[in-house]
């Protein structure tokens, strides 16, 4: 299930240190569900056409300048109407004197007003980075999310099986733990997503027969690590006798999550198999792979020319 986060004003307040001039009557209410944020410089200048009152609204030097050389009438109407579209905030950057009538305007529509010392366009891009990743599309998922060599693997399948023993045996070769169990993955763009833990089990790693442990004081904070890409899924299946599994890995299998494929490995378990080696090894593949190169193609051109020249030397 896909579900999509919003973020409190006074959050993103208290987080970017922000000095509230005016706070609506709504001030503890209002939450930001847009990862946009817009300077209002076409609507001042009286277009509204394709405004978006959802985003939070920055001031800067720029549309100060203009607001200077209106008359009092035009900044009535001018600020009048953009706070009559009810956004969630007017910041002011630069630490600008806010105009007496687009204070009063505010309190007229009820609408925060906000002001900051940082240039405009760093408080912009920061604000938007940091509602991007709030904001980010996200589910959550059963398993365990290792990073193996700087790559992120993800390993699903039942219960019971084996991921947080295998991911113990990754943490003992020097490899990283992100979560055990559950998987709270966000889409930071289309093509990527990444992983973590909830808050209440980061760095834990349940062992059947042992209980909870606490991975970063048992193996160190460097076997632990807050959120990592998801590249690649390894499903852990149980061997069948008599299953016909993929021995050469030239057709690749992909998995979406919110709307991004991912690689898919389906390893087989049987009593003796080395996981943790063969996740290492997954993981390098899975790396030459994204760089261009690909072993098991590589294995069938050659194994084709093999077959071209001795059938070649029969006919002769």
């Amino acid at each position: 299930m896909i579900a999509m986060h919003s973020v409190l004003l006074d959050t993103l307040v208290n987080d970017f240190q922000l000095d509230v001039v005016f706070a609506s009557t709504d001030y503890d209410k209002i939450r930001l569900t847009v990862e946009d944020v817009s300077r209002p410089g076409l609507q001042i200048a009286g277009y509204f056409d394709h405004f978006e009152p959802m985003r939070l609204q920055v001031l800067g030097n720029v549309e100060a300048s203009y607001i200077e050389r209106l008359t009092q009438e035009e900044k009535v109407k001018t600020f009048d109407r953009l706070f009559g579209y009810k956004f969630p905030a007017l910041l002011v950057a630069r630490g600008i004197a806010i105009d007496p009538i687009c204070m009063e305007m505010a309190k007229k529509h009820n609408v925060t007003i906000l002001s900051t010392k940082e240039a405009t366009s760093t408080v912009v891009s920061a604000i938007i980075a940091y509602l991007k990743a709030a904001l980010a599309p996200y589910t959550s998922m059963h398993g365990v999310l290792v990073e193996v060599y700087g790559e992120g693997i993800l390993l699903v399948g039942d219960s019971g099986i084996g991921k947080s023993e295998t991911a113990v045996e990754l943490l003992k070769r020097g490899h990283r733990l992100i979560a055990d169990d559950a998987v709270e993955i966000h889409k930071i763009s289309n093509s990527a997503v990444v992983g973590s833990a909830p808050d209440l089990i980061r760095n834990y790693v349940e062992l059947r027969g042992i209980g909870i442990v606490n991975v970063a004081n048992l193996f160190g904070m460097g076997a632990v690590k807050a959120e990592n890409e998801i590249n690649l899924i390894v499903r852990i299946v149980p061997w069948e006798k008599g299953h016909n599994y993929d021995r050469l890995g030239v057709e690749e299998q992909f998995e979406e999550i919110l709307g991004v494929r991912i690689p898919v490995n389906t390893i087989p378990v049987t009593p003796g198999r080395n996981l943790a080696v063969i996740l290492e090894v997954a993981a390098m593949n899975n790396r030459q792979r994204k760089m261009g190169y690909n072993p098991a193609l590589e294995f069938t051109e050659r194994a084709d020319r093999h077959a071209q020249k001795k059938k070649e030397n029969m006919a002769k």
